[in-house]
């Protein structure tokens, strides 16, 4: 879709499967090797991406939308976190440079239907299309101010241990397996001296990052979201609530600017995603959906 006819795009496009469509995005940069949740994709700080926002309302984009305007952002090197529709640039006198295309977002609306006598309210899945900064007419690149990477390490550290400590989870270090142990409620990682640098990844961030995902899996619990997770590796909700807890450690580790842990076989780990997606067209939108649901509780917990 280009800037010339985005705003026809409801009355041009054939009815489809966008879960399957949203999926297959997914699925494309799988299967070219990179884990659209992970960060960096290519090394080095200037790489991290912010959770992405829309520059007309200044809210931040939400489950799904954040892996497709990621995805979007990495397949075209944008350097911008800021999106929004070609109507809204052109409400804020901004135009697209000529034969830009749009990166599809999606949202739920509903229609009226009638079951058993009485009117509901069904959703249904709709696709939309934003811009980027960086595809404006009069866009021009900045160099990015970068801190001292000792001194803005040590200060994210400082930000979220706190952040850590205000959702009073209880946290044992003890072997060397990381997880969240739902019967007796805590999470059990192994020493942070434990963790390794790696090519892409301190020590630190290893280990943090492995805390995000666990404390994401924290919020699972019956008082908290009360998540249904499967009992069994091979059950569908157990691998619904994995990707709910790789989400939501990605887009918390996005929001203190620290790079997610690498996985010790990269292949292996990208073999079993794209199993699984290959298998459930819904469980990338749940989980993402969910992912969201558990930063917010997160973020909740914090003292305003």
């Amino acid at each position: 879709m280009t800037a010339s006819n985005a705003t026809q795009q409801s009355n041009l496009t054939p009815r489809r499967d966008i879960h399957q469509q949203v999926t297959d995005t997914i699925i494309r940069q799988l299967e070219s090797g990179t884990v659209p949740w992970h960060q960096p994709w290519n090394g080095g700080p200037e790489r991290l991406l912010t959770i992405p926002k829309n520059f007309n309302t200044g809210k931040k984009y939400r489950g799904i939308n954040i892996l497709l305007l990621w995805v979007s952002a990495l397949d075209q090197k944008f350097d911008s976190g800021e999106w929004a529709s070609l109507k809204q640039w052109n409400e804020r006198k901004e135009s697209i440079r000529k034969g830009e295309k749009g990166s599809m977002i999606v949202y739920y609306d509903t229609f009226e239907k009638e079951v058993e006598g009485e009117v509901q309210q069904i959703p249904f899945l709709k696709t939309s299309y934003v811009f980027n900064r960086c595809q404006l007419a009069n866009y021009q690149p900045q160099e990015p101010v970068q801190a001292s990477p000792v001194e803005s390490l040590v200060e994210k550290v400082d930000q979220l241990d706190r952040f850590v400590q205000n959702t009073n989870a209880i946290i044992e270090h003890e072997g060397g397996q990381a997880y969240y142990r739902p019967s007796q409620d805590k999470i059990v990682l192994p020493a942070p001296d434990a963790f390794i640098d790696t090519d892409n990844c301190t020590a630190t961030e290893g280990y943090y990052s492995t805390l995000l995902h666990e404390l994401t899996h924290w919020t699972s619990h019956p008082s908290r979201l009360n998540r249904k997770v499967g009992k069994k590796f091979s059950d569908n909700g157990y691998a619904v609530e994995e990707l709910v807890a790789e989400l939501g450690a990605a887009f918390l580790c996005s929001e203190f600017a620290i790079q997610t842990a690498d996985k010790g076989n990269h292949a292996s780990y990208i073999a079993h995603w794209l199993k699984v997606l290959k298998e459930n067209k819904h469980c990338l939108i749940t989980a993402a959906s969910e992912a969201s649901k558990a930063c917010d509780y997160l973020q909740g917990l914090q003292p305003q």
